[in-house]
């Protein structure tokens, strides 16, 4: 096949990918996608990419670790290195490493609960060796593997509970986000704790729960640092407030859902538990079990097909992928698009915040309206990311997911019933 551009804001369909429609503002950045050679993962991916240099190894932390009483026990969670970004993603399933992984602890014991995937991985900067890693990780339980602690507040109680994705007999999961340390280059990790979760009153119960995704929670997060801060972007999936079978209304569940944000003092980061702070509409002051307020400009409104995340019909936009663009000066999210039952969505979108300091004001709320990246009929697409190439310039500088320059391989899971595959068939390009 012939190399084609995808130029957004023109009004071309070609090869089934529909881009979108111009943006108005001039402010919002330019871009294109290019076709290029595929490359295809070949290992596990059910995450956003999780990856630093270490020294002068690109290494990435893709997969699932730990217990999980419907699809079964993972040790997916796995490493493998490169000299740059594009020999790393290349590398044969053998060539990856399991690290040593803190163990599950038993019910109504303090430690890891549920499975683990890292989302995103913070270097310190203050080791010289890069070898100090914070990971933060999407974590999911049940009922059954964190049943409701009556003293702690913490836990699911069985009752009404939702469908999940495997059918009638399996549960919803409930997602939380924590941070495991590692020291030696993430070869082995300790878990430092949850630091933002959803307690069980905001959990979306049956009759109203039909989605088959989540009970509630948060997850499918993309962090970056600025100043002293950890910034986590985020899914907010659960009721914005105590949700209550009698007076439950949809309307009111989608007006605290979409992507949401929260940070930690990076000084934290090794004693997590309790120490993040949501964005509660005007500041970050929400607690991190506390109801926070979402990114209104990245909602769907309900007059143009949006819907809440207990919703069969979706309407919401999920897993984003945060990065600093040199290039532009500005910070790129990827996303998808919720559209049907079990995370159905064939689409990835992309925004814009021109701001770099996110604690200063509302700059963290400071996000263009998603624009139509790729569109795929037929697919199911999940967890869109912007990944550094093999360029002298990346490499150079080092760049990473969360750092990047005037163009990217753009990754993204191709989902179908007989299959699905982690790989990237295009490279962005923006423009000023």
């Amino acid at each position: 096949m012939k190399p084609y551009l995808l130029f957004i804001g023109a009004a071309l369909w070609m090869a089934a990918c529909q881009p979108a429609k111009e943006e108005t503002s001039s402010l919002v950045p330019k871009f294109k996608l290019v076709a290029a050679d595929t490359v295809y993962f070949n290992n596990f991916v059910d995450c956003n990419m999780a990856e630093a240099w270490v020294g002068d190894t690109f290494r990435i932390f893709p997969g699932k670790y730990g217990e999980d009483p419907v699809w079964g026990e993972a040790h997916d969670l796995k490493f493998a290195d490169g000299r740059h970004a594009e020999e790393a993603f290349r590398r044969n399933a053998e060539d990856f490493t399991e690290p040593k992984m803190p163990p599950n602890v038993p019910i109504g014991q303090k430690g890891l609960h549920g499975a683990a995937w890292f989302e995103t991985v913070y270097q310190d900067p203050k080791d010289a060796t890069g070898k100090t890693l914070y990971a933060v990780y999407h974590n999911e339980n049940y009922p059954a593997t964190l049943p409701y602690d009556a003293k702690t507040g913490e836990g699911y109680i069985d009752h009404k509970w939702p469908e999940g994705l495997t059918g009638p007999q399996s549960p919803a999961a409930v997602c939380r986000i924590g941070i495991m340390k590692s020291v030696d280059g993430g070869r082995s990790w300790d878990n430092r704790g949850l630091f933002i979760e959803d307690l069980q009153p905001r959990m979306i119960l049956k009759p109203h729960n039909t989605s088959k995704t989540f009970a509630g929670g948060v997850g499918d997060p993309s962090a970056v640092a600025v100043g002293d801060y950890l910034y986590l972007f985020y899914g907010e999936y659960g009721f914005p407030g105590v949700y209550d079978e009698a007076s439950y209304k949809r309307e009111d569940e989608h007006k605290g859902q979409c992507i949401s944000v929260a940070r930690i003092a990076l000084k934290d980061l090794g004693t997590p538990v309790g120490k993040a702070l949501r964005w509660n509409g005007k500041e970050f002051s929400a607690a991190y079990n506390g109801f926070g307020a979402p990114i209104a400009s990245l909602q769907i409104p309900m007059s143009e097909g949006g819907g809440p995340a207990s919703s069969p019909t979706g309407g919401f936009h999920w897993g984003p992928s945060v990065s600093w663009n040199t290039y532009l000066n500005c910070w790129v999210m990827l996303m998808g698009k919720v559209t049907g039952s079990s995370w159905k969505g064939s689409s990835v979108y992309i925004s814009f915040n021109k701001n770099k300091d996110l604690g200063e004001g509302n700059n963290s709320q400071a996000w263009t309206k998603p624009q139509l990246l790729l569109d795929k009929p037929g697919f199911i697409m999940w967890y869109p990311s912007l990944q550094p190439m093999n360029t002298p310039e990346d490499i150079a500088n080092k760049h990473t997911c969360m750092r990047l320059g005037k163009k990217a391989r753009l990754y993204i899971k191709y989902i179908k019933p007989e299959k699905s595959e982690y790989k990237s068939e295009y490279v962005i390009e923006f423009d000023k």
